[in-house]
């Protein structure tokens, strides 16, 4: 005899609410096993819970109640197959997004956290060495915005055009690039191929100091002044990292080449 569950019991299985399971019925998407004649009572067997379990996992995929009906009526297995392919790619979308938008909030904590270990104390300027670090200058951005650092990579995948893109990716970062005067964001390759636009920042030593945009040009003028006192070399070209400070808000991080290695 099939082992059936009562509408609770089947509610805590498939982690729904028993309301849910009624509304599912009523609409015949999911119906019971059976109903008792005198009760009312609904009953679900073993398949009912795989049924179920795939409403739950299509709705995951940001399908409509109807559409997760239309599918599983469907007996066109090539059909069900296509909507399925377009159910799994927008997920993919989806989760994609929320990776890029998780990364946005971590480096917002890691910032906060370094505050708060540092007892909000202005950090001093210091030297840190970096590898060589390639970098994609934009064609059209100068200065970083909200909208602009949204969506930052799009911005370099649609400027790269069809036929490069596929050579290409970046890391999470974004930043200044400035030299004879003139500004350009850029990204930070990960994967490349050469073309124009593209800028080598040599391994090295960089005198670095983090700043605000309020006093951004205070600080790079006192590293270029420290730079030619200290180490007696007038820099072609400093670079300005965007340094995410909350969740719509950023600072940077400016580095200056001191000694080339």
């Amino acid at each position: 005899m099939e082992k059936l569950f009562t509408i609770s019991q089947t509610a805590k299985i498939v982690d729904m609410t028993t309301e849910t399971l009624r509304h599912y019925d009523r609409i015949n998407l999911v119906k019971p096993f059976k109903t008792d004649d005198w009760t009312g009572y609904r009953y679900y067997s073993a398949q009912e819970l795989v049924r179920l379990n795939t409403v739950k996992a299509l709705q995951c995929m940001d399908l409509t109640l109807a559409e997760i009906k239309e599918i599983l009526e469907y007996r066109d297995f090539d059909k069900i197959i296509t909507l399925l392919k377009q159910a799994e790619a927008k997920a993919e979308s989806k989760i994609a997004e929320l990776e890029y938008s998780k990364s946005k909030i971590i480096r917002a904590r890691k910032f906060y956290e370094s505050k708060l270990q540092c007892g909000n104390q202005p950090t001093d300027y210091f030297v840190k060495t970096f590898p060589q670090r390639v970098i994609l200058l934009s064609d059209t951005m100068q200065l970083p915005t909200l909208n602009n650092l949204w969506d930052y990579h799009s911005h370099y995948y649609e400027q790269l055009g069809e036929n490069d893109k596929g050579d290409f990716s970046f890391e999470d970062l974004a930043g200044i690039y400035e030299s004879g005067g003139a500004s350009r964001l850029f990204a930070v390759c990960t994967r490349y191929k050469k073309i124009d636009g593209l800028k080598i920042l040599p391994k090295g030593e960089y005198l670095c100091a983090d700043c605000t945009e309020e006093n951004r040009n205070l600080v790079l003028n006192t590293l270029l002044d420290t730079a030619k006192s200290q180490y007696g070399i007038i820099p072609e070209f400093s670079v300005h990292l965007v340094v995410l400070s909350g969740i719509l808000q950023w600072n940077y991080q400016i580095q200056i080449l001191v000694n080339k290695k």
